[in-house]
Protein backbone atom coordinates (compact mmCIF):
# COMPACT_ATOMS: atom_id res chain seq x y z
CA UNK A 1 0.00 0.00 0.00
CA UNK A 2 2.72 2.42 1.07
CA UNK A 3 4.14 1.36 -2.30
CA UNK A 4 1.28 2.62 -4.33
CA UNK A 5 0.58 5.72 -2.33
CA UNK A 6 4.80 6.55 -3.19
CA UNK A 7 3.95 5.91 -6.63
CA UNK A 8 0.81 7.98 -7.01
CA UNK A 9 2.58 11.23 -5.16
CA UNK A 10 5.22 11.26 -7.55
CA UNK A 11 2.67 10.83 -10.53
CA UNK A 12 1.36 13.95 -9.06
CA UNK A 13 4.39 15.72 -8.65
CA UNK A 14 4.82 17.95 -11.83
CA UNK A 15 8.84 18.21 -11.56
CA UNK A 16 8.83 14.14 -11.51
CA UNK A 17 6.50 14.57 -14.88
CA UNK A 18 8.79 16.52 -16.72
CA UNK A 19 12.04 14.83 -15.92
CA UNK A 20 10.65 11.32 -16.45
CA UNK A 21 9.15 12.16 -19.54
CA UNK A 22 12.36 14.58 -20.56
CA UNK A 23 14.89 11.35 -19.88
CA UNK A 24 12.19 9.45 -22.07
CA UNK A 25 12.39 11.50 -24.93
CA UNK A 26 15.99 11.40 -24.60
CA UNK A 27 16.18 7.82 -25.13
CA UNK A 28 13.42 7.74 -28.08
CA UNK A 29 15.46 10.67 -29.91
CA UNK A 30 18.89 8.79 -29.75
CA UNK A 31 17.93 6.77 -32.47
CA UNK A 32 18.61 10.55 -34.40
CA UNK A 33 22.02 11.31 -35.67
CA UNK A 34 20.43 15.07 -34.75
CA UNK A 35 18.20 17.04 -32.72
CA UNK A 36 17.83 19.62 -35.90
CA UNK A 37 16.82 16.67 -38.22
CA UNK A 38 14.52 14.94 -35.72
CA UNK A 39 12.52 18.42 -34.88
CA UNK A 40 12.59 18.94 -38.33
CA UNK A 41 10.59 15.69 -38.80
CA UNK A 42 8.32 16.24 -35.61
CA UNK A 43 7.72 20.28 -36.82
CA UNK A 44 8.37 21.22 -33.28
CA UNK A 45 10.56 24.23 -32.69
CA UNK A 46 14.10 22.78 -31.60
CA UNK A 47 14.21 25.35 -28.68
CA UNK A 48 10.35 23.87 -26.76
CA UNK A 49 11.67 20.30 -28.20
CA UNK A 50 14.81 21.17 -25.56
CA UNK A 51 12.45 22.51 -23.05
CA UNK A 52 10.93 18.96 -22.94
CA UNK A 53 14.83 17.28 -22.84
CA UNK A 54 15.88 19.02 -19.98
CA UNK A 55 12.54 18.92 -17.90
CA UNK A 56 11.39 22.21 -18.06
CA UNK A 57 8.62 21.35 -19.51
CA UNK A 58 5.91 19.26 -21.02
CA UNK A 59 3.89 19.45 -24.16
CA UNK A 60 0.30 20.64 -24.81
CA UNK A 61 -2.26 17.44 -25.02
CA UNK A 62 -2.03 17.67 -29.25
CA UNK A 63 1.67 17.94 -28.76
CA UNK A 64 1.67 14.95 -26.61
CA UNK A 65 -0.37 12.90 -29.41
CA UNK A 66 2.18 13.64 -32.06
CA UNK A 67 4.93 13.07 -29.85
CA UNK A 68 3.77 9.27 -28.72
CA UNK A 69 2.20 8.50 -32.91
CA UNK A 70 5.56 9.48 -34.14
CA UNK A 71 7.65 7.11 -31.44
CA UNK A 72 4.80 4.59 -31.66
CA UNK A 73 4.33 4.83 -28.02
CA UNK A 74 1.70 5.95 -25.75
CA UNK A 75 1.15 8.80 -22.83
CA UNK A 76 2.50 7.05 -20.37
CA UNK A 77 6.06 8.15 -21.35
CA UNK A 78 4.44 11.27 -18.90
CA UNK A 79 4.15 8.80 -16.07
CA UNK A 80 7.09 5.82 -15.99
CA UNK A 81 10.39 5.17 -17.14
CA UNK A 82 10.81 3.94 -20.75
CA UNK A 83 12.26 0.39 -20.06
CA UNK A 84 8.94 0.11 -17.57
CA UNK A 85 7.29 0.16 -20.94
CA UNK A 86 8.69 -1.74 -23.11
CA UNK A 87 7.29 -5.74 -23.96
CA UNK A 88 8.71 -8.69 -21.92
CA UNK A 89 10.90 -11.44 -23.72
CA UNK A 90 8.03 -13.41 -23.62
CA UNK A 91 7.41 -12.85 -26.82
CA UNK A 92 6.34 -15.35 -30.31
CA UNK A 93 10.63 -16.17 -30.97
CA UNK A 94 10.16 -18.08 -27.09
CA UNK A 95 7.14 -19.73 -27.89
CA UNK A 96 7.53 -23.59 -27.52
CA UNK A 97 6.64 -24.67 -30.93
CA UNK A 98 9.92 -22.55 -31.79
CA UNK A 99 12.01 -23.67 -29.26
CA UNK A 100 15.37 -24.80 -30.57
CA UNK A 101 14.91 -22.76 -34.03
CA UNK A 102 14.39 -18.89 -32.98
CA UNK A 103 14.44 -18.31 -29.03
CA UNK A 104 17.50 -17.18 -27.35
CA UNK A 105 19.62 -18.84 -29.74
CA UNK A 106 18.86 -16.83 -32.68
CA UNK A 107 18.05 -13.36 -30.52
CA UNK A 108 21.37 -14.04 -28.64
CA UNK A 109 23.56 -11.12 -30.64
CA UNK A 110 26.41 -10.36 -29.24
CA UNK A 111 27.86 -6.52 -28.95
CA UNK A 112 31.03 -8.06 -30.36
CA UNK A 113 29.25 -9.71 -33.36
CA UNK A 114 27.09 -6.79 -34.17
CA UNK A 115 27.80 -3.55 -31.78
CA UNK A 116 24.73 -0.89 -31.29
CA UNK A 117 24.64 2.55 -32.64
CA UNK A 118 24.86 3.68 -36.22
CA UNK A 119 25.86 2.37 -39.88
CA UNK A 120 25.89 3.61 -42.80
CA UNK A 121 24.22 1.50 -45.90
CA UNK A 122 24.83 1.81 -49.21
CA UNK A 123 23.35 -0.99 -52.35
CA UNK A 124 22.37 -0.74 -55.71
CA UNK A 125 18.87 1.02 -56.16
CA UNK A 126 16.07 -1.54 -56.49
CA UNK A 127 14.45 0.76 -59.14
CA UNK A 128 17.14 2.61 -60.97
CA UNK A 129 20.79 0.27 -61.90
CA UNK A 130 22.44 3.69 -62.51
CA UNK A 131 21.84 5.11 -58.61
CA UNK A 132 22.65 3.76 -55.14
CA UNK A 133 20.84 4.39 -52.28
CA UNK A 134 22.91 5.20 -49.40
CA UNK A 135 21.95 6.34 -45.45
CA UNK A 136 21.77 5.26 -41.44
CA UNK A 137 20.37 2.55 -39.41
CA UNK A 138 20.90 2.57 -35.70
CA UNK A 139 21.20 -0.72 -34.09
CA UNK A 140 19.74 -0.68 -30.63
CA UNK A 141 19.01 -3.61 -27.25
CA UNK A 142 15.94 -3.83 -25.63
CA UNK A 143 15.03 -7.17 -23.53
CA UNK A 144 18.04 -9.16 -24.81
CA UNK A 145 16.80 -8.42 -28.42
CA UNK A 146 18.17 -6.74 -30.95
CA UNK A 147 16.50 -4.25 -33.36
CA UNK A 148 17.16 -1.97 -36.40
CA UNK A 149 15.51 1.49 -37.06
CA UNK A 150 16.08 4.00 -40.36
CA UNK A 151 14.35 5.90 -42.91
CA UNK A 152 14.53 5.85 -46.48
CA UNK A 153 15.96 8.53 -48.22
CA UNK A 154 13.16 11.31 -48.93
CA UNK A 155 14.73 11.28 -52.80
CA UNK A 156 13.72 7.46 -52.95
CA UNK A 157 9.96 8.18 -51.89
CA UNK A 158 9.97 10.99 -53.77
CA UNK A 159 10.91 9.42 -57.62
CA UNK A 160 7.94 6.58 -56.42
CA UNK A 161 5.44 8.99 -55.87
CA UNK A 162 5.06 7.66 -52.33
CA UNK A 163 4.48 10.00 -49.27
CA UNK A 164 7.81 11.77 -48.13
CA UNK A 165 5.79 12.23 -44.43
CA UNK A 166 8.25 10.39 -41.32
CA UNK A 167 5.82 7.58 -40.54
CA UNK A 168 6.12 6.64 -44.37
CA UNK A 169 9.64 6.82 -44.50
CA UNK A 170 10.62 5.00 -41.02
CA UNK A 171 11.38 0.84 -41.42
CA UNK A 172 12.12 -0.79 -38.67
CA UNK A 173 13.50 -4.53 -37.98
CA UNK A 174 14.67 -7.34 -35.56
CA UNK A 175 18.12 -8.87 -35.65
CA UNK A 176 18.80 -12.51 -35.47
CA UNK A 177 22.21 -14.53 -35.16
CA UNK A 178 23.32 -16.59 -38.03
CA UNK A 179 26.04 -19.37 -38.11
CA UNK A 180 28.36 -16.82 -40.08
CA UNK A 181 26.70 -13.44 -39.49
CA UNK A 182 23.34 -11.82 -38.81
CA UNK A 183 20.05 -11.24 -40.33
CA UNK A 184 17.52 -8.91 -40.15
CA UNK A 185 13.75 -8.95 -40.31
CA UNK A 186 12.94 -5.17 -41.91
CA UNK A 187 9.50 -3.70 -42.28
CA UNK A 188 7.65 -0.09 -42.73
CA UNK A 189 4.68 0.37 -40.61
CA UNK A 190 1.92 -2.16 -41.07
CA UNK A 191 4.23 -4.60 -42.82
CA UNK A 192 3.65 -2.77 -46.03
CA UNK A 193 6.92 -3.17 -47.17
CA UNK A 194 9.05 -5.88 -46.13
CA UNK A 195 12.86 -7.13 -46.84
CA UNK A 196 15.03 -9.51 -45.51
CA UNK A 197 18.88 -8.61 -44.88
CA UNK A 198 21.89 -11.27 -44.64
CA UNK A 199 25.72 -9.20 -43.22
CA UNK A 200 28.78 -10.80 -42.47
CA UNK A 201 31.65 -9.50 -40.86
CA UNK A 202 34.56 -8.45 -43.79
CA UNK A 203 37.67 -8.15 -42.11
CA UNK A 204 40.07 -7.18 -45.03
CA UNK A 205 39.31 -3.83 -45.26
CA UNK A 206 38.81 -2.86 -41.87
CA UNK A 207 37.36 -4.14 -38.78
CA UNK A 208 34.29 -2.19 -38.99
CA UNK A 209 32.55 -3.20 -42.07
CA UNK A 210 29.88 -5.76 -42.98
CA UNK A 211 28.84 -7.10 -46.87
CA UNK A 212 26.09 -8.71 -47.38
CA UNK A 213 22.83 -8.38 -49.55
CA UNK A 214 19.00 -7.25 -49.01
CA UNK A 215 15.92 -8.71 -51.07
CA UNK A 216 12.50 -7.36 -51.10
CA UNK A 217 8.84 -8.53 -50.82
CA UNK A 218 7.65 -7.71 -53.93
CA UNK A 219 6.16 -9.67 -57.06
CA UNK A 220 8.27 -10.63 -60.15
CA UNK A 221 8.53 -7.93 -62.09
CA UNK A 222 10.44 -7.29 -65.76
CA UNK A 223 11.77 -4.03 -64.32
CA UNK A 224 13.51 -3.03 -61.29
CA UNK A 225 15.15 -5.57 -58.98
CA UNK A 226 14.30 -7.60 -55.57
CA UNK A 227 17.88 -8.43 -54.47
CA UNK A 228 21.20 -6.13 -54.37
CA UNK A 229 24.39 -6.37 -52.25
CA UNK A 230 24.45 -3.95 -49.45
CA UNK A 231 27.44 -2.69 -47.31
CA UNK A 232 27.16 -1.64 -43.97
CA UNK A 233 30.11 0.46 -42.22
CA UNK A 234 29.61 0.88 -38.82
CA UNK A 235 30.06 4.44 -37.63
CA UNK A 236 28.97 4.02 -33.50
CA UNK A 237 28.36 7.30 -32.03
CA UNK A 238 31.07 9.13 -33.63
CA UNK A 239 28.98 12.48 -34.33
CA UNK A 240 30.89 14.06 -37.16
CA UNK A 241 30.88 10.07 -38.95
CA UNK A 242 26.93 10.43 -38.25
CA UNK A 243 26.19 13.80 -39.29
CA UNK A 244 28.32 13.31 -42.72
CA UNK A 245 26.51 10.40 -43.37
CA UNK A 246 23.04 11.82 -42.52
CA UNK A 247 23.60 14.60 -45.53
CA UNK A 248 24.93 12.15 -47.83
CA UNK A 249 21.39 9.94 -47.91
CA UNK A 250 19.88 9.62 -50.52
CA UNK A 251 20.39 8.82 -53.88
CA UNK A 252 23.76 8.83 -55.71
CA UNK A 253 25.31 7.82 -58.69
CA UNK A 254 28.66 5.33 -58.74
CA UNK A 255 31.44 7.94 -58.77
CA UNK A 256 29.88 9.33 -55.23
CA UNK A 257 30.44 5.90 -53.66
CA UNK A 258 33.72 5.05 -52.00
CA UNK A 259 35.88 2.59 -53.53
CA UNK A 260 36.10 0.09 -50.96
CA UNK A 261 32.32 -0.07 -50.69
CA UNK A 262 32.18 -0.39 -54.58
CA UNK A 263 34.53 -2.97 -54.35
CA UNK A 264 32.87 -4.80 -51.32
CA UNK A 265 29.19 -4.64 -53.50
CA UNK A 266 30.77 -6.53 -56.12
CA UNK A 267 29.11 -5.01 -59.37
CA UNK A 268 29.99 -7.62 -61.82
CA UNK A 269 28.25 -10.41 -60.28
CA UNK A 270 25.21 -9.15 -59.31
CA UNK A 271 21.96 -10.80 -59.07
CA UNK A 272 17.93 -10.13 -59.59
Amino acid sequence: MATRRSKAKAQSDPAKIRSIFGENLRKLSEAYPSVVSLCRDLKINRTQFNRYLSGESFPRPDVLYQLCDFFQVDARILLEPLEDLQPTSSDLLNQPYLQGYFGTDATDVSETLFPSGFYKFVRRSFIDDLQFATGLVYITRQNAHTFLRGFEPREAMRTQGLSMAPSNREFRGLVLRQEEGVMAVVTHRASLACSFNFLTPETSFQSNLWEGYATRTVREKLSGRRAARMVYEYLGKETGAILRAARQSGLVTQDQVAPFHLRLLRLTEEFR
